[in-house]
């Protein structure tokens, strides 16, 4: 008989994999990653794409930007990966794959974003694209959206940069694939904020490590001080 799998089977995979304490700052990003996939990979009826997979890779990578040890991080990942029954490895190469689709065909990867069409060959995107706006019981997703999205900044830098014209292209992108444009309006919204307040928080621990790191170098130099001044009330007096 087939038992689903709970959060906790899934938190307790990635500590085998990963058996050291997460950096603090990091720990409740890592944390609401291997929840938020958990529940939506045992929910029916999800199925992976490399689009999805590629907002994984994202989301992970900009949420543990500045990780100490920088190390730390492919462990990190891999763990995440393994525990979710992921291979780290695909998740990598597929990521890096429509990336690079992106960058090599920027016009023709927005065209087939926004109206399902393209005049070159675009594999593997395309049948994906066109299959998730054929299909009415896709599997919506956060992660899935910030896939979109890491297309999007890649293809039209300049129009993510402008709000307006982000949200005209955001919601040309979900008419297209038939998955609605106001979920991709809050989604994305969120995830932007979230990455601002994480960078936040990382200069704010860097603005503290470097007080603390300046309040030491001080009290060395005062203490290098004293030792090199002899006073004379303590020096001994002459026979």
């Amino acid at each position: 008989m087939n038992t689903v799998r709970t959060v906790s089977d899934t938190k307790r995979d990635f500590y085998r994999g990963f058996p050291k304490p997460v950096n603090s700052i990091y720990r409740r990003v890592i944390d609401e990653l291997l929840v938020e996939i958990h529940l939506l990979i045992v929910s029916q009826p999800f199925a992976y794409d490399s689009i999805f997979g590629l907002g994984v890779v994202t989301s992970f990578d900009r949420f543990t930007v500045g990780y100490s040890p920088e190390a730390d991080r492919h462990t990190i990942f891999t763990a995440l990966a393994q525990a979710l029954h992921f291979n780290p490895e695909q998740l990598r190469q597929e990521a890096s794959q429509l990336s690079e689709l992106a960058m090599r065909s920027p016009a023709e990867v927005k065209s087939l974003l926004t109206t399902l069409e393209a005049n070159v060959n675009l594999d593997p995107l395309m049948p994906q694209v066109r299959a998730i706006a054929a299909n009415p019981k896709f599997k919506y997703s956060r992660l899935f959206a910030v896939g979109i999205f890491t297309l999007l900044e890649i293809v039209d830098p300049e129009a993510i940069a402008d709000n307006d014209k982000r949200q005209d292209l955001i919601k040309q992108v979900g008419e297209a694939l038939k998955i609605g444009s106001e979920r991709l309006f809050k989604d994305l919204d969120l995830y932007r904020s979230n990455l601002e307040k994480v960078a936040q928080a990382r200069q704010m621990m860097a603005d503290l490590v470097e007080a603390e790191k300046k309040k030491r170098q001080r009290q060395a130099e005062q203490n290098t001080s004293k030792a090199e001044t002899t006073p004379e009330s303590q020096e001994s007096p002459s026979t």
